[in-house]
């Protein structure tokens, strides 16, 4: 993964970066299984590798394969991303031991879903019960983002044509 992200950063090729974006993604999906996360591991596959690999491939089939040249010196941009990632790293810090069995969330949150879901939801599995009740309206803004990224494809390509179709007449 490291090493597609480098070869990624450092390509000036829209092809190359996309392919790569791909394989970094489908990557991660098999991180996510490895971390037992396998819905999230088929959401990654299917979308990050799948559906966006496609879509970016059609809008660069629309558009030229290479980037503009990058500014001479980028310093404010580099401060920016440099900044960011010590806040990330500092908050991260902070943060209970990978699968620490005393952290907050294996002593409230987990025992309260695992006891709790199928009496306040009626649903008897827990992850339909956690994506369907406790997380509906986060889930119902995902699936908002998709529909919304999807038609604004779909506006663009029919612009696209639109203008093709006038120009032949």
């Amino acid at each position: 993964m490291a090493i597609a992200v480098v070869v990624l950063a450092r390509s000036r090729n829209l092809f190359a970066v996309v392919v790569l974006m791909g394989i970094y993604s489908f990557l991660m999906a098999t991180v996510l299984v490895a971390l037992d996360a396998v819905d999230v591991a088929m959401t990654e596959a299917s979308v990050g590798a799948g559906i966006s690999t496609v879509l970016l491939l059609g809008a660069l089939h629309l558009c030229k394969s290479e980037e503009a040249k990058p500014l001479r010196k980028p310093w404010l941009p580099l401060a920016v991303s440099a900044s960011i990632v010590g806040m990330l790293v500092f908050g991260a810090l902070g943060l209970p031991a990978f699968s620490d069995p005393t952290a907050p969330m294996h002593t409230h949150v987990v025992p309260r879903y695992l006891n709790d879901a199928m009496r306040e939801t009626g649903v008897p599995n827990v992850v339909t019960a956690v994506l369907a009740s406790y997380r509906g309206y986060d889930t119902l803004g995902e699936t908002t983002v998709v529909f919304t990224a999807g038609i604004g494809v779909i506006a663009l390509l029919r612009r696209r044509r639109n203008t093709k179709q006038e120009t032949a007449k």
